[in-house]
């Protein structure tokens, strides 16, 4: 392709999207997950494989997307991309037709690995495409739209899945849609500058992005509190009602949607500013979630928590992206995309571990994270002068 080949909005739509299709992998599930229980009850071990079914893709991600980057760096975005989405067809649908439970699961690992190539391809091409406040709008409208994906995959995998537990399966065809549009309007990027740069390749910035990662790891963390442990939450309440439920999680994701989309409207906040904004306020609004006692009060905790989420995931991924030049895109991504889901896997289990699986002691579980993400915030600030030297260095002009 043209080193003067300019990216417009098919291509920002594009890669939008496809960062949408690796939230079908943690959410679809969750609505069937009863009556794929109910199906398979005589499976031995069933009452284990079924939520590992749900889960495992996040795991996969976690444990391959860094190998995804480093394969993008290596032989080209584009090629990993479609053979990613190729890949999520193929698994993604396959358990319309698998009788086995167990082989469920493993296709299911299946659409791991390819989810960790499309989240990999989709946000290093973001950052490829785009530079300066163009790549930092995109980055904070991928959370936007990953956010009202949730959402939306969650009501449709729940309308599909009232009849047929595996009807929601259809929707990974999705993969063989998308396929022949990113082949045609994608591209794999070029210029004089990367040549360059591959003929004499400096070392991976491993020093400066070592704690963004970790701080991601904390915000994948973060970002699965509310879906997982906000219905429990609400039963202590004597709030049982699906409505009601519903409602408690659309008011997290309208607080998430806020806070990405006021990413924008900080601009010109330092990155280390931005994440202890980030975890103070997320840290606040778990607090309140602790000690909500109504639901009105659920509700205005939970949209504090989303805002806290929504500023921190393009804070950090726009931070990531600085540290790096083209060479090393991929492999940053990969890093960054490997951290974010090892958080969302790790989170029912560090606080099935706080509070020891008893669903009173949910609320003090809740104080604990509360109070580490307040501790993190302030921990935020030290990065910068901790590796200033090395992200200086690093850090390509945008």
């Amino acid at each position: 392709m043209s080193a003067d080949r300019q990216a417009g909005l098919p291509q920002s739509l594009l890669l939008l999207l496809g960062s949408c299709l690796p939230v079908l992998g943690a959410v679809l599930l969750a609505p069937i997950l009863p009556r794929m229980q109910s199906h398979f009850a005589d499976t031995p071990g069933a009452a284990a494989l079924v939520p590992i079914a749900l889960t495992i893709p996040a795991l996969v991600i976690a444990l391959l997307a860094p190998f995804a980057g480093m394969i993008a760096d290596r032989l080209g975005r584009k090629p990993l991309l479609l053979g990613s989405m190729v890949l999520y067809g193929i698994f993604g649908l396959l358990p319309l037709w698998l009788e086995s439970l167990p082989a469920i699961v493993l296709s299911r690992a299946g659409l791991g690995l390819a989810e960790a190539g499309i989240m990999t391809c989709c946000t290093t091409l973001m950052g490829d495409y785009y530079s300066g406040a163009r790549r930092e709008r995109l980055f904070a409208l991928q959370m936007v739209a990953t956010s009202l994906s949730a959402a939306v995959f969650i009501a449709v995998g729940g309308v599909l899945g009232q009849d047929d537990w595996r009807l929601p399966f259809v929707l990974y065809a999705a993969g063989f849609i998308f396929l022949p549009l990113m082949a045609w309007q994608l591209w794999e990027p070029r210029s004089q500058q990367v040549q360059q740069v591959v003929e004499s390749p400096s070392r991976f910035p491993w020093r400066a992005l070592l704690p963004l990662y970790g701080l991601t790891l904390l915000a994948g963390l973060s970002l699965f509190i509310v879906p997982v442990q906000a219905g429990y939450l609400l039963n202590l309440l004597h709030v049982d009602s699906p409505q009601q439920i519903g409602m408690t999680m659309g008011a997290n994701q309208l607080g998430v949607l806020a806070g990405a989309l006021g990413f924008r409207l900080l601009d010109g906040v330092r990155p280390a500013h931005l994440l202890l904004l980030a975890f103070v306020t997320a840290g606040a609004g778990g607090l309140l979630m602790a000690y909500a006692d109504s639901h009105s009060m659920m509700i205005v905790a939970v949209l504090v928590n989303g805002l806290g989420i929504g500023l921190m995931l393009p804070t950090l991924i726009t931070w990531v992206m600085a540290q790096v030049a083209y060479h090393h895109r991929g492999r940053a991504t990969g890093g960054f995309t490997a951290a974010l889901f090892a958080g969302e896997f790790v989170s029912p289990l560090a606080v099935l571990a706080l509070s020891g699986g008893v669903a009173v002691a949910l609320p003090g579980a809740l104080v604990v994270v509360g109070i580490a993400q307040l501790l993190v915030a302030l921990a935020c600030l030290a990065i910068p002068r901790l590796f200033s030297s090395q992200a200086t260095q690093a850090t390509p002009s945008l």
